[in-house]
């Protein structure tokens, strides 16, 4: 007989292969699942590590690039720049905001900005003028601030004080008469505003034109291209270029009521670091590019001939915080040759910066108090 629950044959054999088939299909697939899974999980590793890389490149490139508002300035002759925020993090406590003139008071007043706290950054070109006895002197600037600067206040001032306003670009740029001369202000930021007086609007236009490409690491006007990259990188405040122009007299530099002999037009890279670690003390580094090695002997040897006389002229002054400062300042400096080049450093610490601070306040209480006493007599 039969037994009911066996089928045939033929059918056992066709469910034996299709059960084999299945298990055959879930082994590939058990096999393939892995595979598939590395491929997907190492494509997203290579994507992930592609990201990584260009983020440290930029990174990269953002550390050795000029500060942004550096980048915006015009071609010049010169360039100077100092970030402000550490001064006002590291120093606030040792120097004394000067005495306020009522003209910038008013200022404060009228736009709800002052410069000694709302400043963060300060970048400025410096151009040569072909006649140096005309309104601009031997030297026009081109300013670029960065800070709490920009407001309706700020614009309805610039509309009171401004003989004319031009639009350059979707921003409107104000003229201000000051000395002979007008100065153009525009805001071309939330935090930033342009600010120059040269004879023509040409450096106030490129200042806005380069802002559109600001985002480039590099960007900037070719005295940037040539020098920054010697410029130390922690450095709270640098010059590039012919930046003895404005404080050149007759062929020399006055510091200090001494006279260094550099040209205004040596190219200079200075810079003030801070002291590592963090500690209240700056380091400041002059660097002198001569035409030669003998250009640059005679220098290195008058500059430090100078520092000695300088020792000796301020070994008798009173003791006072400007004195004091200024000897500990001479007794730091030195000064080396490297080929065509002429190095000088020296230390710099707060009490130099506040007796500084102090002499001012002095000068312009003295003054005021001469005035005052002036009127009084006058009176009587």
């Amino acid at each position: 007989m039969c037994n009911p629950h066996k089928g045939s044959r033929p059918a056992r054999q066709e469910a034996i292969s299709q059960s084999g088939r299945k298990m055959l299909g879930l082994i590939l697939i058990a096999r393939g699942w892995p595979e598939e899974m590395h491929r997907r999980t190492r494509r997203t590793l290579l994507v992930v590590a592609g990201v990584l890389l260009l983020l440290a490149v930029a990174v990269f490139l953002r550390s050795k690039a000029p500060p942004e508002a550096a980048r915006l300035l015009p071609e010049s002759d010169g360039i100077i720049y100092v970030n402000l925020k550490p001064f006002h993090a590291f120093f606030h406590k040792q120097l004394k905001p000067p005495q306020r003139v009522p003209e910038y008071q008013q200022f404060v007043d009228a736009t709800g900005i002052d410069w000694e706290h709302d400043l963060d950054q300060v970048a400025i070109a410096l151009h040569r003028m072909p006649d140096p006895n005309g309104p601009n002197g031997p030297v026009a600037y081109s300013m670029v601030l960065v800070g709490k600067l920009t407001g309706n206040r700020l614009n309805d001032w610039l509309q009171a004080h401004a003989t004319s306003r031009e639009t350059y670009v979707g921003h409107t740029i104000y003229n201000v008469p000051s000395n002979g001369r007008t100065v153009r202000v525009v805001q071309i930021g939330y935090d930033m505003i342009a600010v120059s007086n040269t004879p023509t609007p040409e450096q106030i236009h490129s200042i806005i034109d380069r802002h559109s490409t600001a985002a480039w690491p590099f960007a900037g006007s070719s005295l940037l291209a040539r020098h920054y990259h010697e410029v130390p990188l922690l450095a709270l405040a640098w010059g590039v270029g012919q930046i003895g122009l404005p404080f050149s007299e007759s062929g020399s530099i006055k510091i200090f009521g001494f006279s260094l002999q550099l040209a205004d037009d040596s190219t200079i890279i200075a810079s003030v670091t801070p002291g590592l670690p963090m500690v209240d003390t700056l380091h400041l580094r002059v660097e002198e590019i001569a035409p030669s090695p003998e250009v640059a002997t005679s220098q290195a040897a008058s500059l430090a001939t100078l520092v000695t006389l300088a020792r000796g002229f301020t070994a008798p002054l009173p003791a006072n915080a400007a004195n004091n400062g200024l000897k500990e300042l001479l007794k730091t400096a030195e000064v080396t040759q490297k080929h065509n080049r002429v190095i000088a450093t020296a230390t710099l610490t707060p009490s130099l910066l506040t007796g500084l601070a102090a002499d001012e306040n002095s000068h312009e209480n003295s003054s005021q108090t001469g005035e005052t006493n002036s009127g009084q007599d006058t009176s009587k």
